[in-house]
């Protein structure tokens, strides 16, 4: 029997083949690259931290020796993870709120942020030790928060007082280029070096990102980008939400 090519019932069959087969396709490809973008994410997120420790361009570390360098600077085996009172786990916080078993860089924060299941209470707060250029502790601490038209996020570096910010990185996934996409350029990263987060009484110094370019004079002060103003507070946000936590915990081993 001849198939009519212009009936309903062929057409309804033809389209449900098509979705199906490009549908099996789609799922194919994305569990054969999986590992491929897994990888990818790993790499990213050491480069990330790399940058917030040194000046990569100029050691010229890139996706190609992100590892090697990463295991150089950065010691995994002393990473922690912490509760929002700055308080050590004995391993990370499921959606649930349980802990459960999991490191420091298994840590997902942009993905935890997200997650609207997640009670804020039991978010991870992973933090990092690692060396600089001359062998100096560092202390790495990620942050992750809201821009204009998605998430930022970033990674703070403290010297060995557990004070002073010797570096920072940014970045963002779909900021306004020229405006709130300039988070990830030097002019605004160095602002923050030579900042403390707190006070002389070891409170909790928050910071204010402004557009008055009084940042290079103040204390606790970092101008912001000039057009970029829902993007700096941004910025501003994550930081201090995210650094209290840190700074609770640098001030139980400071008065231990």
């Amino acid at each position: 029997m001849a198939i009519n090519k212009d009936s309903n019932g062929y057409t309804f069959t033809f389209a449900i083949t098509l979705v199906v087969t490009v549908g099996t396709i789609l799922a194919l490809l994305a569990a054969g690259l999986k590992d491929r973008q897994d990888r990818n994410e790993e790499v990213k997120k050491q480069l990330d931290i790399l940058s917030a420790i040194l000046d990569v361009d100029k050691k010229k570390i890139d996706r190609s020796n992100a590892e090697e360098n990463f295991k150089k600077f950065v010691d995994l085996d002393k990473a922690i993870v912490l509760n929002n009172k700055g308080e050590v786990l004995e391993g990370i916080y499921d959606i649930k709120g349980n802990v459960v078993e999991g490191k420091a860089f298994d840590v997902d924060i942009r993905k935890e942020f997200k997650d609207k299941k997640r009670n804020a209470e039991h978010r991870n707060y992973p933090l990092f030790l690692g060396e600089d250029e001359k062998g100096k502790t560092v202390y790495v601490m990620p942050l992750i928060g809201n821009g204009l038209w998605g998430p930022i996020w970033g990674n703070i570096c403290l010297g060995a007082d557990m004070n002073t910010i010797k570096g920072a990185s940014f970045g963002h996934k779909g900021e306004t280029p020229g405006l709130g996409a300039e988070i990830t350029q030097n002019f605004f990263i160095n602002g923050w070096v030579g900042e403390k987060i707190t006070t002389e009484d070891y409170s909790f110094a928050p910071f204010k990102v402004v557009k008055d370019n009084s940042g290079a004079t103040a204390d606790s002060k970092v101008d912001g980008i000039t057009g970029g103003t829902i993007t700096s507070k941004g910025v501003e946000e994550m930081a201090n939400r995210c650094l209290e936590v840190y700074v609770s915990y640098f001030n139980n081993l400071k008065t231990k």
